[in-house]
């Protein structure tokens, strides 16, 4: 696979979600199937480990064993695949890193260290180190607002000028984005990315792809086709995160599993709503209510007829 650079590096990215068994194992049968799925929803790439990932619970048979899949199968499909080798412990994402870069991703994508703040050059030390890990493959940082180091505005511009192969950012919003782009491929939260875009972001690594890859698509297309009616669709989107998931998130269900749960909304693979300990799962009884108002809400972003089941 080509590396990614930051003017290709853009669109819908979908997110590899892990189906967890009872016994909190992953089921790779179920994995591939969905992957499957995203193969075939023209989604501009695949990534693996964000937090929808659970990258954090993963070990690290079970990072490689993730990581040889997606490569194998996005490489055959000719898709577009970065894969994610952040951890909480800067020593063992530099081991991941080796090896996934070895797998020939676009890009890998990194968080910084988590257990303590790092100074602004403690970063810049972080991400150098990580780079040379790497050997030549460009590198995406995700800072996510929960992450115990809060990248500002001016470290990103550092960043830009003292690490050519950082080529991407994961910001909370556009305005973080404001500013960077002409630097960086810049990608935002999947529900605000028809006004982020006109900002100037990229793409978006996507919670909408959780809940439909299909649909996430048609809706990228829609924001160039007719953006007030892509504007209309995130209004709309808004609105249905905002009373029907935010209140989920307010009672303590991790991001992971709300997007687990979106993906279950849109039923277009059997990954289930099971988060990995310590982390809580929403509870399948919750779904049908969240499918009736993601249909009333955006009945365009849903890849079948989802109401018709």
């Amino acid at each position: 696979m080509h590396a990614l650079n930051s003017g290709s590096l853009a669109g819908v990215w979908s997110t590899v979600l892990l189906p967890v068994a009872p016994d909190e194992t992953i089921d790779f049968r179920r994995l591939e199937a969905a992957l499957e799925a995203v193969l075939g929803a023209g989604v501009h790439g695949v990534y693996t480990n964000g937090t929808a990932g659970e990258f954090h619970t993963l070990e690290e048979s079970e990072c490689d064993r993730l990581h040889e899949m997606v490569a194998a199968r996005c490489t055959s499909a000719g898709l577009p695949f970065q894969l994610g080798a952040g951890h909480p412990s800067g020593q063992v994402s530099l081991g991941r890193i080796r090896r996934a870069a070895a797998l020939g991703p676009g890009a890998v994508q990194v968080v910084l260290p988590d257990w303590l703040p790092l100074s602004p050059d403690e970063v810049l030390d972080a991400l150098r180190r990580m780079a040379g890990a790497a050997g030549g493959v460009p590198l995406v940082l995700y800072n996510p607002p929960y992450a115990k180091t809060q990248v500002s505005r001016a470290l990103l511009a550092r960043i830009g000028d003292e690490l050519p192969e950082v080529i991407g950012l994961k910001v909370p919003g556009a305005a973080v984005a404001s500013g960077l782009t002409e630097r960086f491929a810049v990608f935002v939260a999947g529900h605000t990315l028809a006004s982020a875009r006109r900002e100037g972001a990229a793409g978006s690594y996507s919670n909408v792809a959780c809940l439909s890859p299909a649909g996430a698509v048609r809706w990228y297309d829609l924001m160039t086709a007719d953006p007030a009616a892509a504007l209309d669709v995130e209004k709309r989107l808004r609105a249905f995160l905002d009373r029907h998931v935010a209140p989920l998130a307010r009672a303590g269900f991790s991001d992971p599993a709300l997007d687990k749960a979106l993906c279950a909304v849109g039923g277009w693979a059997e990954v289930g709503t099971r988060v990995r300990w310590p982390h809580r799962s929403v509870p399948e009884t919750a779904v049908p209510a969240l499918r009736e108002a993601a249909v009333r809400a955006v009945p365009e972003l849903l890849a079948d007829p989802v109401g018709s089941r």
